[in-house]
């Protein structure tokens, strides 16, 4: 693609006089390969105009930048470079999300679990799908690894392109706060946009709740105002979170509803929860049905409802839809368990929120015979303002609640613990700052009839621990334990 062709998508630029052949995008000198576009990204420890001539020694025959630079080759210079760089992915894989039928998940808590529903629907229902989140990169069956939840605007659209090569036909992904705010998913063109739930994280980053919450606005104001017959615009909301208010008067798309307590579009009643499944009745618009699922807490019937909501607005017939939720089983991480032959539950589990550890604790209540042993620490380099909440509610609800580290990072796992303590004064707890040895002596400890739950990492199979990122799995040194009582 010509230089100019790919910047008829950006107007009201100045361009140079020279037109090279652009044969790819890159955001990093690295990965430049002779003709492609080099996009300087000022990003939080490294500032891409640095490294402009480094491209240009590998290759790249134009510059997209913020500033004036001298490099030999032709520079475009732009007031955002991020917004830019969405612009020209979008156009230069030929705009891939609209050929697709493209769904977001938003939210604290619930996304992959949603995610990985939604996208077993339509698996069930033939379509050829794509899905993009927290664990995976998943086009056609075929799975890649992912570092962000949502990639960058330049690795999502490439993404999207191969779907499309894969004849994808139904695309579902996560979409981070940090996605939104950074400019991530500018381009995506959703025809259905989901949110969860709103509570405590990520504030370290976005400050305030009301920040936090503005920026899971933007996925809803992100779909279009042209109200098209066969291309039908939705927002599907959960009526028990206040934050929906917000994001209904942010769309302009068709809104929605689905919850348990509040009146909604679809809702579940007569809801019954187990230590291996749950069951409710599901009021929609065209009547009620009785579901089972393998997944348990009330949390899963929200998740459930969202998919079923999506679903439904896609134009899938409900039996299919329902056939497909009542066998899905669970994702990796959530809710996860270890089963070594021993008489007593271990339950790993990705909480690492507040919302997401009470939620998954008053689970566990409802079917625990004796004691529950909660295990649990609080990332480094992350919102601090969580660490006494989390310590209080695993002593609220945990009869043995163990404090550990998570992935400290670049602070001192101590220190971590010491915010957590603030919360819990004279609550009964211990501390083991060692991961591992917190996980060995819950399970060495544990008896028939318990329940040891392994909270925060999850999927996880690391550990950060300064710079250095360590082999840890929750549910591998779970299962030595167990072999070693």
């Amino acid at each position: 693609m010509k230089l100019h062709t790919l910047f008829e998508s950006y107007p009201i630029i100045k361009l140079p006089n020279s037109n090279p052949e652009i044969t790819g995008i890159a955001n990093n000198h690295v990965h430049i390969a002779p003709g492609n576009l080099f996009v300087c990204i000022s990003g939080y420890k490294v500032d891409g105009h640095n490294f402009a001539k480094d491209a240009v020694k590998n290759g790249a025959v134009a510059v997209v930048a913020e500033k004036d630079l001298d490099l030999g080759v032709p520079v475009i210079k732009v007031k955002d470079t991020k917004k830019a760089m969405a612009i020209l992915a979008d156009a230069f894989y030929d705009h891939p999300t609209q050929k697709l039928h493209l769904i977001g998940i938003t939210g604290t808590n619930g996304k992959t679990t949603t995610s990985y529903l939604i996208n077993s629907i339509f698996k069930d229902s033939e379509h050829i799908t794509g899905l993009i989140g927290t664990l995976s990169v998943n086009i056609a069956n075929q799975v890649h690894e992912t570092k962000n939840t949502t990639p960058d605007s330049l690795a999502l659209q490439s993404i999207f392109h191969k779907m499309r090569e894969n004849d994808v036909e139904t695309a579902v992904m996560e979409v981070s706060s940090h996605a939104l705010v950074q400019g991530r998913v500018n381009g995506c063109d959703f025809d259905v946009a989901v949110f969860t739930n709103l509570t405590q994280d990520h504030l370290d980053f976005h400050h305030t709740m009301e920040e936090y919450k503005s920026a899971k606005a933007l996925l809803f104001s992100k779909l279009g105002n042209v109200y098209k017959k066969n291309q039908l615009k939705f927002a599907v909301l959960n009526a028990d979170d206040p934050a929906s208010n917000l994001f209904a008067t942010e769309t302009s798309a068709h809104v929605v509803t689905y919850g348990i307590d509040s009146e909604a579009d679809f809702t579940a009643s007569d809801v019954k929860l187990g230590h291996n499944g749950a069951s409710f009745t599901l009021q929609y618009p065209d009547g009620a049905k009785n579901i089972t699922l393998k997944l348990t807490g009330r949390f899963n019937v929200y998740n459930a409802l969202a998919s079923i909501a999506a679903a439904y607005v896609s134009n899938l017939p409900i039996d299919t839809i329902i056939q497909s939720i009542e066998k899905a089983t669970g994702v990796p991480g959530r809710f996860e368990l270890v089963d070594g032959g021993q008489d007593f539950s271990v339950i790993v589990d990705y909480a690492h929120t507040p919302d997401s550890l009470e939620n998954v604790l008053k689970t566990i209540k409802q079917f625990a015979k004796k004691r529950i042993y909660c295990v649990v620490g609080c990332g480094g380099d992350r919102d601090p303002s969580k660490r006494p909440i989390m310590a209080k509610i695993a002593c609220q609800y945990a009869s043995n609640p163990i404090f550990t580290s998570d992935n400290p990072r670049s602070e001192d796992p101590l220190a971590i613990l010491d915010d957590m303590e603030k919360g819990v004064i004279g609550s009964n707890y211990e501390i083991i700052a060692d991961r591992k040895e917190a996980i060995h002596k819950a399970i060495q400890a544990s008896e028939h009839g318990d329940v040891v739950l392994i909270a925060g990492k999850g999927h996880e199979t690391y550990q950060i621990i300064g710079e250095k990122v360590y082999d840890f799995d929750d549910r591998l040194v779970a299962l030595a334990a167990i072999k070693t009582k």
